[in-house]
């Protein structure tokens, strides 16, 4: 049977277990104040990172004094060119959706501040241009790494490769936009298995037989096209089926394939 401790012994343990909660307790009150002061949250005003971003993002601005807080067209291209950015990479879109542009080829005070603030760490503020520079260099071998965030970016890019007002791309719109995210040299999912050019294809079908503008639902649904095409065995189709929720375009388009398969017509090369 174990020895039991004595009083003062047992009153001695349970001092330093009481003095060692209670010091772990402040360290981790000290690094979530920490962390709420960097990203303004505890602060009256912004912080000093917040007002470098800030700085960057006046320094784009086209009309500092009709528009002061919006980055134009002009000041956008500026800013995009030096990020050293393609303006043809699929990049682009991906600063567009971590910057909550307004739309194409603009940002905002607000989106870019709050963009640039949720990027930046304390070891890493990325509070001027060459900081964000290499950042943005983190979220382009995302784009080719991470399906899930590439699937963002790419869904999100609906409401800038469409015209104001519309609810629809246009075709020619709809295949430059595929082509930076899906063919190579674009810093997106190149569309190619072993045995079919499936980019090749969409675009011929697609071109030939629906030419009709692209909306939404079907923008959304061509890249879990791709996602299946991709999967081991998800070239032979059999993930395909009459019940499925696909777009008409999609079940269209899967004729399409088996049809060129059949007659021994499709390039495999």
């Amino acid at each position: 049977m174990p020895k039991r401790k004595a009083p003062t012994e047992e009153a001695s343990i349970e001092t330093a277990t009481v003095t060692k909660t209670k010091k772990a307790k402040i360290e981790r009150r000290k690094t979530t104040t920490t962390t709420l002061h960097y990203s303004g949250t505890l602060s009256s005003g912004p912080t000093p990172v917040q007002q470098n971003i800030k700085k960057v993002f006046d320094s784009y601005r086209d009309d500092a004094v009709s528009e002061p807080d919006m980055i134009g067209t002009d000041g956008a291209m500026r800013y995009l060119s030096d990020l050293n950015v393609d303006l043809e990479d699929a990049t682009v879109m991906a600063i567009f959706d971590l910057l909550d542009s307004p739309s194409m080829g603009e940002f905002s005070r607000e989106g870019f501040t709050s963009g640039w603030t949720s990027a930046s760490t304390p070891s890493n503020p990325c509070d001027t241009i060459d900081r964000q520079a290499l950042y943005i260099k983190t979220l382009q071998s995302r784009l080719t790494s991470d399906p899930a965030y590439f699937r963002q970016v790419y869904k999100n890019a609906f409401k800038y490769a469409k015209p104001p007002n519309q609810r629809a791309i246009p075709v020619d719109d709809a295949f430059a936009y595929w082509d930076m995210f899906f063919r190579a040299g674009h810093s997106g999912i190149e569309w190619n298995t072993s045995s079919t050019k499936w980019m090749d294809l969409w675009t011929d079908f697609y071109k030939e037989r629906v030419k009709r503008p692209v909306n939404k639902d079907l923008w959304n649904q061509v890249a879990e096209l791709v996602k299946k095409t991709q999967e081991p065995g998800g070239e032979g189709l059999g993930w395909w089926s009459e019940d499925g929720a696909w777009p008409t375009a999609v079940d269209d388009f899967v004729a399409f394939v088996k049809e060129k398969r059949a007659v021994g017509g499709m390039d495999t090369s």
